[in-house]
């Protein structure tokens, strides 16, 4: 039943042709699990709990950076630091008290995935690195759940539909579909490419819209095909996929763990001879800004292995920590007993914990 609160809360909505009250209790009674709690799954979520979704899931396993905050809308200055997950949820339980809001500290990893997959409706992908990407995909294949795709990047925003349930039992295609395999150190995400922060509310708004019509049974899903959003000239187009999905996946890729390395005991130990330290990024990068050490780009680790003293721990770095943390999977396939790290957060984190003295320290490492 709905309470006349929620009749009143939900009235604008519950007035639509062909919504009703039949559609508002099916969203009190939808289990959506939100990955991603940045600038995608922030207004993602808003907007779901805004409708009355009855239980949303946020999983994140960050922590607020400054560098968050002009597309991740849910978050202030003062939440730098906090978990967003926990910050999110106790926001959204204020703009709407008669959902519930849960929230999800643990990394996503092939151990836990298909826990918290099979126990919600639906998932959105608001994630911003393709191994969780495919992770989220396989499990949800695995589990028989639809998945809401959203990417952003630059000025370009793509929304898609995954595996939905069609009338004739089968499932609609999902990601492995359009992108079977993705070399993700080449690809750089929003803080290494950037993105312009309004693309990231409209595609996130989308992703909602899509995630309300499949628990509403309403309008035509973009099950099938791809919506791609230019932001910058505001034209859009469909591409379809397919009508259903060839590709056979039995069971979860184990998921890689990358061990980091926070910047304060890299500093520790930046001026020493303690660490192997290398820097991944492209020459243009290193120009701007370095911690030291020897220059591979991640696009040629493969064939300069052998220049890593292996002798000492590795270290590698880039922008934000994502193509480090390829860097340091491409080494361990090759030299697997090789103690190495991702520096957590990369340059980005770096310049935010030494803002103060980032200057001078620039000039004395390179």
């Amino acid at each position: 039943m709905i309470s006349n609160g929620h009749l009143l809360r939900y009235s604008c909505q519950i007035q639509l042709p062909g919504f009703g009250v039949e559609k508002q209790l099916q969203l009190q009674q939808a289990r959506v699990l939100i990955v991603g709690a940045g600038g995608l799954g922030c207004p993602a979520a808003q907007y779901l709990v805004a409708a009355g979704v009855g239980t949303i899931t946020i999983a994140d396993f960050d922590t607020v950076s400054i560098g968050n905050l002009h597309r991740q809308i849910l978050y202030s200055h003062d939440d730098v630091g906090l978990k967003k997950a926990e910050l999110a949820c106790t926001k959204l339980q204020h703009q709407n008290p008669q959902v519930k809001v849960i929230p999800f500290t643990e990394k996503i990893v092939s151990e836990n995935v298909m826990g918290i997959v099979q126990s919600h409706d639906l998932v959105i992908d608001g994630t911003d690195n393709f191994e969780t990407r495919y992770l989220l995909n396989d499990a949800c294949v695995l589990s028989g759940k639809p998945l809401v795709y959203g990417a952003i990047y630059q000025f370009e925003g793509q929304v898609a539909v995954w595996n939905m349930l069609q009338e004739d039992g089968t499932r609609s295609p999902n990601y492995r579909d359009l992108f079977p395999e993705v070399n993700a150190a080449l690809i750089p995400n929003c803080a290494e490419g950037g993105v312009i922060p309004t693309l990231a509310g409209i595609i996130g708004c989308m992703q909602a819209n899509e995630a309300i019509k499949l628990i509403t049974q309403t309008g035509e899903p973009l099950a099938g095909k791809i919506l791609l959003l230019d932001a910058q000239s505001m034209q859009s187009r469909i591409i379809k996929t397919g009508p259903v999905s060839t590709v056979v996946i039995k069971e979860l890729i184990s998921s890689i763990q990358v061990a980091t390395l926070p910047p304060e005991e890299l500093k520790e130990h930046l001026q020493g001879d303690f660490y192997e330290l290398i820097d991944v990024r492209s020459a243009e990068e290193r120009l701007q800004f370095q911690l030291g050490g020897k220059h591979i780009p991640v696009a040629e680790l493969e064939t300069r292995i052998m220049e890593i003293n292996i002798g000492k721990p590795v270290v590698f770095y880039c922008a934000s920590g994502k193509r480090s943390a390829e860097a340091v999977k491409i080494l361990r396939k090759y030299l697997p007993e090789v103690t190495a790290f991702s520096l957590a957060g990369g340059v980005k984190a770096w310049m935010e914990a030494f803002a103060e003295t980032k200057t001078t320290e620039s000039t004395q490492v390179k």
